[in-house]
C-alpha cells in the first residue's frame, strides 16, 4: 500500500475497537449511513475471523477498510482502475479488474472486494482472477448492494441475488463459507427515504430516519422484522468464500 503514513479514515472508522460508519458527511453521504454501518458490522466480524497473511484490496478507492485489517495481515496491496472517483494515492497498481490482474498465481491469503462487483461489466473474469490469485485455503471477503439506488453512473451495471453470487463463486472454484443478506425491508425503506432527503437542508431528516432505523433493527421486534424480511428484501449481501486447499 502506497503512502501509508498519509492514510486517514474515510467511509469507516474504529470506535471502541469496532468498525463503524463514519459520521463525516464529506466522506460518507447522509443517505448511505445505514448501509455503511451494516456493512461495517459484517466486515468487523469477518476480518477478525478470516483476514491473514498477504492481503489484496481490489477496487480499493481510499482503502476505507484498512483500519479493520491492518493489524491482522502481513502485507497489503491496493489496486483499482485509473478512472476511480476516489483517487490513486494508495494504489500499488492501476489495472482493469475485468482483465488480467498483474500478480502471480497464489500470491495472496486474503482478498477484499467491497462495493465493487456491481461496477464490473464482465464479472466472471474477475471471479476467476480472484481464485487464481488466492493461495489454497485463502479467503475472499466481499459485499454488494441489492435494493439500492443507481450510483457512480454510468459504471453501475448489476444487482446480484444470493443465487447469482453463489453460482459465480462455485463456477470460479470457491467454496462459499458464508453468504448473508445485509439489512431487511425496514432498512430498504429507510435507505430510500434518506436518499430522497439527501439535500443539504433536508439531510437531517434522512439522518434521523436512518439513526432510528439502525437502533430499531438491533433489538427486540425491530431485529426480528429485519431478520424475517432480509431474505426477500435485502439491502445488500455479504460473502466469505474460500479457495479450497489442494488434496494431499
Amino acid at each position: 500500500m502506497q503512502n501509508i503514513s498519509e492514510w486517514q479514515p474515510t467511509k469507516f472508522v474504529l470506535r471502541g475497537g469496532r468498525l463503524r460508519a463514519s459520521g463525516d458527511t464529506r466522506e460518507l453521504g447522509a443517505g448511505s449511513r445505514l448501509i455503511a454501518d451494516l456493512v461495517a458490522e459484517a466486515y468487523d466480524r469477518a476480518v477478525k475471523e478470516h483476514a491473514r497473511g498477504r492481503l489484496l484490496d481490489m477496487g480499493c478507492g481510499k482503502v476505507p477498510l484498512y483500519a479493520a485489517y491492518r493489524e491482522r495481515v502481513t502485507d497489503v496491496q491496493c489496486i483499482d482502475w485509473a478512472n476511480s472517483l476516489h483517487g490513486a494515492k494508495h494504489l500499488d497498481k492501476s489495472c482493469d479488474l475485468t482483465g488480467s490482474i498483474p500478480y502471480g498465481e497464489s500470491e495472496f491469503d486474503t482478498i477484499i472486494l467491497s462495493d465493487v462487483l456491481e461496477h464490473l461489466p464482465e464479472p466472471m473474469t474477475c471471479w476467476r482472477e480472484m481464485h487464481r490469485l488466492l493461495r489454497p485455503g485463502g479467503k475472499l471477503l466481499l459485499n454488494v448492494p441489492f435494493y439500492y439506488s443507481i450510483h457512480e453512473e454510468p459504471y453501475d451495471f448489476y444487482r446480484y441475488t444470493e443465487f447469482a453470487l453463489r453460482r459465480f463463486a462455485n463456477t470460479a472454484g470457491f467454496n462459499v463459507i458464508e453468504l448473508k443478506p445485509v439489512g431487511g425491508a425496514v432498512d430498504v425503506l429507510a435507505d430510500v427515504t434518506a436518499k430522497l432527503f439527501a439535500g443539504a437542508r433536508l439531510s437531517p431528516i434522512g439522518l434521523g430516519v436512518q439513526s432510528l432505523t439502525g437502533a430499531f433493527g438491533r433489538r427486540g421486534i425491530g431485529r426480528r422484522i429485519r431478520e424475517r424480511t432480509a431474505k426477500r428484501f435485502p439491502l445488500g449481501y455479504f460473502m466469505v468464500a474460500e479457495k479450497l486447499p489442494t488434496a494431499a
